[in-house]
């Protein structure tokens, strides 16, 4: 059975500084707790760690429909593109109904002009073994998750993009980066 997507959303903003101030790795893999919950009303808790092969994860719980529990591992790490993939929990509705889904994080930095750069945030859900048993067993049909994890994905990274933004904007104004 191939991943079928459940919910995809891509969102801009603009960052009011110098693509060679920006270090996309570095913003996400320092964010704190408190940083990445001023970034959404649904950011609940943030963290940093290290996969066992000692790739750099970012571990985040929000609310986007359901309660996610994201476990992103750095799969491309350059200055100005990131892409994180996690094997996350689908908590919802109610703390019985938990599934796996794969999360694709992408998000990249492109000059305008020298002093401005264009800023892409990009989720898609995709589905992983089990996850349409999950919801058969639940009398969910495909359709209906996909439709209400687009709507709930889509609103999220509407609010979180532009605030995602301006907390790299300030850190890259301050040359937090070098």
């Amino acid at each position: 059975m191939s991943e079928k997507v459940i919910a995809q959303s891509t969102a801009e903003a603009t960052i009011h500084a110098p693509i060679a101030a920006i270090n996309l790795p570095e913003w996400v893999f320092t964010l704190t707790d408190s940083e990445y919950q001023a970034c959404s009303k649904n950011h609940i808790a943030a963290a940093a760690t290290f996969t066992l092969e000692g790739k750099r994860m970012s571990i985040n719980v929000e609310h986007v429909g359901n309660l996610m529990v994201q476990h992103y591992v750095e799969d491309i790490s350059e200055q100005s593109h990131c892409r994180l993939v996690s094997l996350s929990d689908s908590i919802g509705p109610d703390i019985g109904s938990r599934a796996k889904v794969t999360v694709v994080w992408s998000f990249s930095a492109e000059a305008v002009d020298t002093d401005t750069t264009k800023f892409t945030n990009s989720v898609e859900v995709l589905s992983v073994p089990g996850y349409l048993e999950a919801l058969e067993k639940r009398g969910i049909p495909f359709s209906k998750a996909s439709e209400f994890a687009q709507q709930a994905l889509t609103a999220h990274n509407a609010e979180e993009t532009p605030l995602f933004a301006k907390d790299i904007e300030r850190k890259a104004l301050a040359r937090r980066w070098g």
